[in-house]
């Protein structure tokens, strides 16, 4: 707390002598470059003394704009602050006229009223400048309404594109897994039936256990591809019970933290669901892990989805996985971080936020 009040009290009497070289630049208004060389240094000045972050993307109109209205509320500070010291001195010497006996005690408890009051004034008016100093950093010193404008339409015009492409990257990986998998065992199959045929009617018992197991089998890998294409589940029981049937399917011990209590937004939980089977997938193939841990928790209106495996670490963050699922996670306004130092361990968070 005192060292809160002695940085704001410094900060503010910088400002009072930077207000008098701002004022005496806004009555002459040269030379023009100075404009942004002293509103830089007022930007260092808030960021040090008073953690007031500000952009350097504001034109010379706004700098002179601000340095014309800064200098008043400077002068206002330095005047709060002479007020201050003003009353501290009184006190002080009313202190040592009462010490040495020139003041009697009642004349002093007729002064403390007065002092109070002053006192009481003096860190209201401190803390009202340091919010009028806020105030006019964050209305002049950034980009303005239509600026944030146009960066949001990028950035949503961004996450379209990637969301496109992270589908089409989905689709592909679906085709190849049909490819790959159910359909090389539907030939397997086919062939397996049409031995079958050719065998005599008291030989085919044989085969007709292994086409039936076959065809088990091939319905599990439907199962497993849809299941990664949306797991219905997910829609009547909720992220956790589908998180649990990716910790089954996973075919290495997966530990589940799960603390969110109540139900996610749908597209929420169908990212979070991605990343986390996207991941753990990974981990099984790749790490060398005999863990993994999935933690969902809710922290300050934002849902972290964390991965961790204790493999060997070295993943490739630039692979089109993890990339389709930054698109993914971008297009709710998330984030998502992937720490893979050689040795593990391997770490992929998502942040989305929420509320």
């Amino acid at each position: 707390m005192v060292r809160r009040w002695v940085r704001l009290i410094v900060g503010l009497m910088i400002g009072a002598w930077l207000a008098l070289a701002e004022l005496l630049y806004v009555a002459i208004r040269w030379p023009r470059g100075w404009a942004r060389s002293l509103t830089e240094v007022e930007r260092r000045r808030l960021a040090r003394w008073h953690d007031v972050e500000s952009s350097s993307d504001y034109d010379d109109r706004a700098a002179v704009k601000y340095l014309a209205l800064r200098s008043l509320v400077g002068l206002l500070g330095g005047g709060t602050l002479l007020l201050l010291l003003y009353g501290v001195g009184v006190a002080g010497i009313a202190v040592r006229q009462l010490a040495v006996g020139e003041m009697e005690l009642l004349d002093l408890v007729a002064v403390v009223p007065l002092g109070l009051i002053l006192l009481f004034v003096g860190i209201q008016g401190l803390l009202g400048v340091t919010a009028l100093e806020r105030t006019l950093a964050l209305r002049y010193l950034g980009p303005s309404e239509q600026e944030l404008l146009r960066r949001r339409i990028t950035e949503l015009a961004t996450s379209r594109a990637g969301v496109v492409e992270a589908v089409d990257a989905e689709r592909r990986r679906i085709e190849r897994d049909l490819h790959d998998g159910v359909q090389q065992r539907l030939v397997a199959l086919a062939m397996l039936l049409g031995r079958t045929r050719r065998r005599p009617v008291a030989d085919r018992d044989d085969l007709l256990a292994q086409a039936h197991d076959e065809a088990q089998e091939i319905l599990n890998d439907l199962r497993d591809v849809a299941w990664r294409v949306y797991p219905t589940v997910l829609d009547n029981l909720g992220l956790e019970e589908v998180l649990a049937g990716v910790a089954e399917r996973a075919g290495i011990p997966v530990k589940l933290n799960f603390t969110v209590p109540d139900r996610l937004p749908a597209q929420l939980e169908t990212a979070a669901y991605f990343v986390a089977s996207e991941a753990v997938t990974n981990a099984a193939k790749h790490s060398r892990a005999d863990l993994v841990t999935i933690e969902v928790a809710g922290r300050e209106n934002m849902v972290v989805v964390r991965i961790t495996d204790n493999g060997i670490g070295g993943a490739d963050t630039s692979g089109s996985g993890l990339s389709g699922l930054a698109r993914r996670v971008a297009a709710l306004d998330g984030h998502l971080t992937v720490t893979s130092p050689a040795g593990g361990p391997t770490v992929v968070t998502a942040e989305f936020p929420c509320g």
